[in-house]
């Protein structure tokens, strides 16, 4: 089960760009945190009108992938069953296989300057989250 969820936090990453606080995430429809996404690489990254709408697209699809997923691993996790080996090395390279796909659209999307901006903000967030993680660790020794 625990794999289930080390699987599930790695496919929710597709998606952190700046995101709100989880208390505040919670409270908005999945349509306004895509809205809001799109608004805040459109400033970071001097989107275009057209880039703004592949992307709006991009991430709803992947929104809607992340629930079906999510709804998914808590039914599992509900009805006490864990997955097996195979089971979770599937889990895992179809989270990989969509990381991919992700990053291969966004590729089309974004032109080369920007596509690097994003893969600097996106190494900036993965440092980030790590430095919360240690902390939150050392806050419970």
């Amino acid at each position: 089960m625990k794999k289930i969820l080390i699987a599930a936090a790695l496919f929710g990453t597709l998606s952190l760009f700046a995101q709100e606080p989880k208390n505040q995430e919670n409270q908005l429809k999945p349509e306004q945190r895509v809205e809001l996404q799109v608004k805040k690489m459109t400033l970071d990254l001097d989107l275009n009108e057209k880039q703004q709408k592949d992307l709006k697209k991009l991430l709803t699809d992947q929104s809607k992938k992340r629930e079906e997923a999510r709804t998914k691993i808590e039914a599992t996790k509900t009805e006490g069953k864990k997955p097996t080996a195979d089971e979770r090395f599937a889990l895992r390279s179809k989270m990989l296989d969509e990381q991919i796909a992700f990053k291969a659209e966004m590729k089309k999307i974004l032109n080369e300057k920007q596509m690097e901006k994003w893969e600097e903000n996106k190494e900036d967030r993965r440092a980030h989250r790590m430095e919360q993680k240690r902390q939150h660790h050392k806050s419970r020794k």
